[in-house]
């Protein structure tokens, strides 16, 4: 689980506030730190390291570190890794296109790669995708399209790995929120935001608790009927 920004943080507190304990990354050491200090005093059983997903040796690293301290067993991962740039299809370079599609998609596909085995151990995995209405309708996202395609991409693999890895007890969900007010929200021009909440059917745009609640709520009820549900949609 990455913290970095509002909704990955919301998300880690929602978890550890209902009792579990946590691992998180980011790639800002000094917030991280602050996070960590924060969340102690809270008495939040939340722990983590500063590290680079997009990167695979940090992954590998994480869940070699992951592993070691849950002592080879782990009941959730959430994918929460995600960039994007903001530019029209026709400029992006090639690199660029490299570089969305390996953060948002090619990490979550490698995460969920290297954690399969602590899943399965457990005998109660779960794994969250944090995907986005863009990958679901078509829509021209300030993000650029590749973003969106990412978002789409994951929540295809949400379906096929819940049919592929149900025999080993693992339960996958993917969570699609509209427009979230992170610290993204601070790049977007206001024309832009003015259109997003005129679209939204609440006329505004979503809180980072909001969505963090939604994959506590997921985890909850798959763990109610977990033996043959495979995800919720």
């Amino acid at each position: 689980m990455d913290p970095n920004g509002p909704l990955g943080r919301a998300i880690v507190e929602e978890l550890a506030g209902l009792g579990a304990s946590v691992y998180t990354c980011t790639l800002d050491e000094g917030e991280h730190n602050q996070c960590l200090h924060e969340w102690k005093a809270m008495g939040l059983d939340i722990h983590g390291l500063v590290c680079n997903l997009s990167l695979h040796p940090n992954r590998e690293k994480l869940i070699e570190t992951v592993s070691a301290h849950f002592k080879g067993k782990l009941n959730i991962l959430v994918n929460n890794v995600g960039t994007y740039i903001a530019k029209p299809t026709v400029a992006y370079t090639a690199e660029e296109l490299s570089f969305v599609m390996e953060t948002n998609f090619g990490s979550a596909y490698h995460m969920c790669q290297l954690s399969h085995p602590l899943l399965k151990a457990s005998e109660v995995g779960n794994i969250v995708f944090i995907s986005s209405v863009a990958g679901v309708v078509g829509v021209a996202v300030a993000c650029g399209t590749p973003y969106a395609a990412t978002k789409g991409a994951m929540n295809q693999i949400t379906k096929n790995l819940a049919c592929e890895w149900a025999k080993d007890n693992i339960q996958i969900n993917s969570v699609s929120p509209w427009f979230i007010r992170t610290l993204a929200k601070d790049l977007i021009p206001n024309k832009i935001l003015e259109s997003v909440v005129a679209r939204s059917p609440m006329r505004r745009i979503g809180e980072p608790e909001e969505v963090a609640s939604l994959v506590a709520c997921q985890l909850h009820h798959i763990s109610q009927a977990k033996s043959f549900v495979l995800m919720v949609e």
